[in-house]
């Protein structure tokens, strides 16, 4: 069984950096200063830790913006990838967003080109040209 809960607890925010430590940084390449930022322990940031049967398998962040809200640090081991685990992510982020956020400008994201279809099932769309982070293709999409 696939739980995502908001990360209220060293433990959890320690399991959600790991997961975040071996996709970006191991899998990826993405240097560690890039990976972890100030937006890390900002109060206004909320961490997600997913589970998988008790096991830690995925987490993600949003924060407020000056553009709105943007969901950011979306990983899953890979043991766990095509299990619903990333849908489940964003399915609960998204619904603190509008709990804790509902007048936000817009909700959006920068996707990794394999994550798109996931984010276009739950309602974003690619707005602008691909671009570049840490040697990683992304379009930013928009919630809507």
């Amino acid at each position: 069984m696939t739980t995502v809960e908001k990360v209220t607890d060293l433990r959890d925010l320690d399991a959600a950096f790991t997961i975040r430590e071996k996709v970006f940084v191991g899998e990826q390449n993405v240097p560690a200063d890039a990976e972890y930022d100030a937006h890390d322990r900002a109060r206004t940031t909320r961490h997600y830790l997913a589970r998988v049967d008790g096991q830690p398998a995925g987490a993600a962040r949003w924060r407020p913006t000056e553009n709105g809200v943007k969901l950011e640090r979306f990983a899953v081991l890979p043991e766990f990838r095509n299990h619903g685990v990333g849908g489940a992510l964003v399915h609960r982020v998204l619904a603190d967003v509008r709990a804790e956020a509902p007048d936000a400008a817009q909700v959006y994201l920068h996707a990794q080109l394999r994550a798109i279809p996931l984010y276009e099932r739950t309602g974003f769309r690619k707005e602008g040209d691909m671009f570049e982070e840490c040697d990683i293709q992304h379009y930013k999409m928009v919630l809507g």
